[in-house]
């Protein structure tokens, strides 16, 4: 039949009753939730792909600088500005798994001055996101008296995030992933 869905049998105008009430083409239904969403680093022989154990908390910082080109004769008394260098950082923070090999390569970057090759990945779709070289900056422990003890880490990007968006071979998923 015109217009049926050849997997579904399901005629395409009628799908989920026009989507009337559940219409999944709206942005709200693609949107990603933060759970699914890993940091992941790789060993330094770059074998093994390693979620860093215990996160709670993700947050991928990018700016970009702007040059002002403001001269005497800019029209209307108003600033100009180009696009300068740009960078990118991530904060991740969480509960602290003692032993774990994750955080035994974080200590081993934190403590030398070789780069970590980063990877965040949507776990839900089971693909790579973004990635790229960043050096370890901090990575603190907070212990309290009457909470978990906890890690956060911040590492600064060497070079461009790579947009992993699209990209096949990049989908490879941290040791013992599900």
């Amino acid at each position: 039949m015109a217009g049926e869905n050849k997997e579904t049998g399901v005629q395409a105008a009628t799908a989920f009753e026009n989507n009337l009430y559940c219409d999944f083409t709206a942005s709200a239904a693609k949107a990603i939730a933060g759970k699914d969403i890993i940091l992941a680093i790789f060993n330094s022989t770059g074998d093994k792909l390693l979620a860093i154990a215990g996160q709670q908390g993700l947050t991928i910082n990018r700016s970009k600088d702007s040059i002002e080109i403001t001269s005497k004769d800019t029209q209307g008394g108003w600033k100009s500005k180009i696009g300068g260098m740009k960078e990118w950082s991530i904060d991740n923070d969480g509960l602290y798994v003692s032993g774990d090999e994750s955080h035994k390569e974080l200590s081993k970057y934190f403590d030398g001055d070789d780069p970590v090759c980063i990877k965040v990945l949507n776990m839900k779709d089971k693909k790579g996101m973004f990635g790229g070289l960043a050096i370890v900056t901090d990575y603190s422990f907070e212990a309290p008296f009457d909470d978990a003890m906890t890690y956060s880490i911040k590492l600064d990007g060497m070079g461009a995030l790579v947009d992993l968006e699209g990209k096949e071979e990049a989908n490879k998923l941290p040791e013992g992933a599900k």
